[in-house]
């Protein structure tokens, strides 16, 4: 499997817990340093990657499969915040939001569409701000519903080869994230969740697709933790 975004925090969480099934990786990342901690602990090729280099991007899924031998599924966690009033956010800003939010993911995974495996999945981390954009977040909620719109049609796409896609709408998480915004400060929020169980449970829900167990009908809907039936670890 291709998990892009792996030196993120999400992404850590998620490479740990598939690590941890015996899951055969290649990650890709922004931090060196990190995806360099992360192949000496792991063994898993590693790749630097840059969410402005879309020609990069639609090339991970290529370079996972040529050197994974086969690729089941990929996950991308990489995202970035941003606050303020419509009126007020840079244009700049804002596109640096649509650019590492939406034409990231969207790149990583349409280069990865033909190097999938039949039965495979598709995955992408936009968020619970989909559901319902506060004031003062337009632009970041935008970035995330542009990415959310993209895998709902992708998904039509790809149903004949039973591929899941997968819109994993985490909930607010203790992860810092809203503090490294990009641009303006948060609005009040509720105390983040522990984002080990969340993330576990986006795992639970991506390979119990390749496992079969995941409900027919189910793997190409928005997920969001709490959403699926009880009784699978």
């Amino acid at each position: 499997m291709l998990l892009v975004g792996a030196t993120g925090e999400v992404g850590r969480l998620a490479a740990r817990d598939m690590l941890g099934r015996g899951a055969h990786l290649a990650l890709a990342g922004r931090n060196e340093q990190r995806l360099a901690d992360l192949a000496a602990s792991s063994g898993c090729p590693t790749r630097r990657l840059d969410a402005y280099d879309l020609d990069a991007c639609a090339g991970a899924g290529p370079w996972a499969l040529a050197k994974l031998g086969r690729l089941d599924g990929v996950l991308v966690t990489v995202g970035i915040a941003g606050f303020g009033p419509a009126a007020e956010v840079p244009d700049a800003a804002a596109e640096h939001l649509m650019t590492v939010n939406a034409l990231c993911p969207m790149a990583v995974l349409r280069g990865a569409i033909t190097a999938v495996r039949d039965g495979g999945f598709l995955a992408a981390v936009s968020g619970a701000i989909v559901n319902a954009p506060l004031v003062g977040t337009a632009d970041y909620a935008a970035s995330k519903a542009a990415l959310a719109c993209w895998l709902g049609v992708l998904a039509r796409e790809v149903r004949r080869r039973r591929i899941a896609v997968v819109d994993a709408r985490l909930r607010h998480l203790d992860t810092g994230f809203a503090s490294r915004a990009v641009v303006g400060v948060p609005p009040p929020l509720q105390p983040g969740l522990d984002p080990g169980p969340e993330v576990r449970m986006l795992i639970d829900h991506l390979i119990g697709h390749l496992e079969g167990l995941t409900p027919r009908g189910t793997a190409t809907q928005p997920w969001q933790a709490g959403t699926e039936p009880a009784g699978r670890s």
